[in-house]
């Protein structure tokens, strides 16, 4: 039975007439290829809340896929948007300087873990900062050869659509892909040696080992420009990199001269406890690549690294129509100014360790489809199944379709994993602890529902 709601209120089924109505011109206007989670139209939102176009309150799990960290609409974000909108709104910086675009140069060079002197690229999306970083360690290191992971999301262009993993999903249909892409085995403990007694340690050493053999049997490190990492995987699954893996690789890279790039596209900005994820590791990167809720949703993406090596591409060789747009600029000061000042990192350590222990209560009265519950600080996800013991995964449509039933219900999230079997927590870091159990209460329900239609397995188990 449901809990009440103090938050949600929902006017009328969903998908209400509205929504139906917009999703079908949607559907007329725009490719079939063009994903879409949820059958709910959204006309404003603020915080945490979601308003459809029937008039329905939603609370938003999903945070525009990692991009809200300081919520939707932020009046000081909102304010400084308009005031910049009424100066200039662009110029192209390929053309002349704006201050806005330097101010934030400077203060991301500021606030990234890298020691030393530091330079920033400002670009429009995260697959942008990626493919930058790419061209920035090929040009710095005159090497081609980059190495990437299993389970790694890094973007949609030829060449970051060839770094992300997940075939079928992202890259079906694509291909001749970019060369000289070279994939590792990632240490997702939760999959290897299923059914062994093997310890997480041990785990780590059988993944360490094969990335050493692909130094060997596929490419000579003297050949690698660039390692190319998610601290915690995104689309992969909210899997974060183990502490000795990650030190490895920056002892690996060290020694050869790779550059070691740090994905922060969907971890940085706050998200896990850290401004950035990467310092939960006590190792530095010599790139970040960083995006989503850097902009509080404008697009805004940026590749910042160590000055010598960012210095090595030519005059006229990095650039972009909308690098630097002043508007999105302003937006990105006022965010980080917001996540500053209001100390959002303990916000999300806080509220990591709030839901974290609502799911792992979760797991305990829903032991058969709920395999594991992982992630760092407010990164979380948990990973469906649908026998624990064997691991099975939980098929990619069920998962779907349990993820709309979750939005019918007055919770917007999306799926995650290799196998499209997760559901990732990626709350807004300004909701409050009340909307984040009641959204919890939404998910814990829907759950409960497809445990009890699988009664037979579950109590065969149980």
């Amino acid at each position: 039975m449901s809990k009440p709601r103090q938050f949600i209120k929902l006017k009328t089924a969903l998908p209400g007439p509205r929504s139906r109505e917009l999703l079908a011109r949607r559907q007329a206007a725009m490719p079939v290829g063009f994903g879409n989670a949820t059958p709910i139209a959204v006309c404003r939102a603020h915080g945490a809340l979601v308003e459809d176009v029937d008039g329905n309150i939603l609370l938003d799990f999903a945070g525009g896929i990692g991009v809200l960290n300081v919520g939707h609409t932020p009046s000081e974000v909102v304010q400084a948007i308009r005031d910049q909108a009424g100066e200039l709104i662009h110029v192209c910086s390929l053309v002349a300087t704006t201050e806005p675009h330097v101010a934030l140069a400077e203060k991301l060079n500021q606030i990234v873990p890298i020691s030393g002197p530091k330079k920033a690229m400002i670009t429009s999306t995260g697959a942008e900062a990626v493919e930058q970083a790419i061209q920035i360690a090929r040009a710095a290191t005159g090497r081609a050869a980059v190495i990437a992971f299993e389970g790694a999301y890094h973007g949609r262009t030829l060449l970051t659509q060839t770094l992300t993993s997940k075939y079928a999903l992202f890259k079906k249909g694509f291909g001749p892909f970019a060369p000289e892409v070279y994939r590792a085995p990632f240490p997702y403990l939760y999959r290897i040696g299923i059914g062994t007694s093997l310890s997480d340690e041990e785990k780590v050493e059988l993944v360490w080992e094969a990335f050493e053999r692909l130094l060997v049997a596929h490419v000579m490190p003297e050949h690698v420009a660039a390692v190319i990492i998610e601290p915690v995987q995104g689309e992969g699954g909210f899997i974060p990199t183990p502490p000795v893996f990650m030190q490895r690789l920056r002892e690996v890279c060290s020694r050869y001269g790779i550059v070691l790039i740090a994905d922060e596209v969907q971890s940085g900005m706050a998200r896990t406890g850290r401004m950035f994820a990467i310092e939960h590791y006590g190792v530095e990167p010599d790139i970040i690549t960083l995006a989503k809720s850097v902009g509080a949703g404008m697009p805004i993406a940026a590749t910042v690294g160590r000055a010598e090596i960012m210095d090595k591409v030519h005059p006229g060789g990095l650039g972009g129509t909308y690098s630097g747009n002043p508007i999105a600029c302003a937006a990105a000061l006022r965010t980080i100014e917001i996540i500053q000042r209001d100390n959002l990192c303990a916000r999300a350590d806080y509220l990591g360790q709030v839901a974290r222990q609502r799911l792992l209560d979760m797991q305990k009265r829903l032991p058969f489809i709920i395999g594991d519950v992982r992630g760092l600080g407010a990164m979380l996800a948990i990973e469906l199944v649908t026998h624990p013991a064997k691991r099975t995964p939980f098929p990619a449509d069920k998962t779907l379709a349990l993820v709309q039933d979750i939005a019918c219900n007055g919770v917007l999230m999306i799926r995650c994993g290799l196998y499209s079997n997760g559901l990732r927590f990626l709350f807004p870091l300004v909701i409050s602890e009340a909307q984040l159990h009641e959204g919890l209460d939404v998910v814990e329900e829907a759950l409960t529902r497809v445990q009890d239609s699988l009664a037979d397995e579950a109590a065969a188990y149980i």
